[in-house]
């Protein structure tokens, strides 16, 4: 990719120009070379940058803060891209319910990794955000069994692949750590969506009759 002015970068990331000065002042974009008074040149690596700040502050929900201290931990020297993704991925937020989980949820949230056999981090956000899930499931009076837990595993790990393989097609650098940020929050909600459309399906499927399902699918398709 040829050097570009500030209005075609802005219009390649679509990133409003005043949005690209601050992130400039904010040291979370490196400056381009200069070409004259108040004006710089800026290339592939610039675009790149941009679309992975971009990615973390609107997809991912960050702050300014936490975005320059992503930066500076997957910038360090021999941070590989596995590093790079998990110091990207720790970042992102999880559960936002206000419940503190209890030993034995911790607990049960490890013995369901182990079980599994995955490769985790004992310090890892997410195995928190499990306990916490956990937890709020017994508080209601529906915990979930360790049967359930285990079928929600084997699922979600169909849904990991799919990710990484999502991944594979791109270019390492941080053109991958845009769209895992991108793929992995608005992931989330595409799991979601599908899964809200499966239980409608299954709902059906189990309390419908079948003369009742062939009048609603002819009545969609009529």
């Amino acid at each position: 990719m040829s050097v570009m002015r500030i209005a075609e970068l802005s219009e390649r990331a679509g990133v409003p120009i005043p949005t690209i000065k601050y992130y400039l002042r904010e040291g979370l974009l490196p400056r381009g070379e200069a070409t004259g008074r108040n004006q710089a040149s800026y290339g592939a690596e610039h675009l790149s940058r941009l679309r992975l700040v971009r990615a973390l502050t609107t997809v991912g929900g960050l702050s300014v803060a936490t975005v320059r201290t992503v930066l500076d931990e997957v910038g360090g020297p021999g941070v590989g891209l596995h590093s790079q993704l998990g110091l990207v991925m720790r970042r992102l937020p999880l559960v936002g319910a206000d419940i503190e989980p209890q030993d034995r949820d911790r607990e049960r949230a490890r013995e369901l990794v182990a079980r599994h056999g995955w490769f985790f981090y004992p310090d890892h956000p997410a195995l928190e955000a499990l306990a916490v899930v956990l937890a709020g499931h017994r508080e209601a009076g529906h915990p979930v069994s360790d049967a359930d837990l285990d079928r929600y595993a084997g699922a979600v790990e169909a849904f990991a692949e799919i990710d990484l393989d999502r991944l594979d097609g791109l270019p390492e650098g941080e053109d991958v750590l845009e769209g895992a940020v991108v793929k992995t929050v608005l992931g989330d909600t595409l799991i979601t969506v599908l899964r809200r459309l499966a239980q409608i399906d299954e709902s059906a499927q189990r309390n419908l009759g079948e003369d009742e399902r062939r009048a609603r699918r002819e009545m969609r398709e009529g």
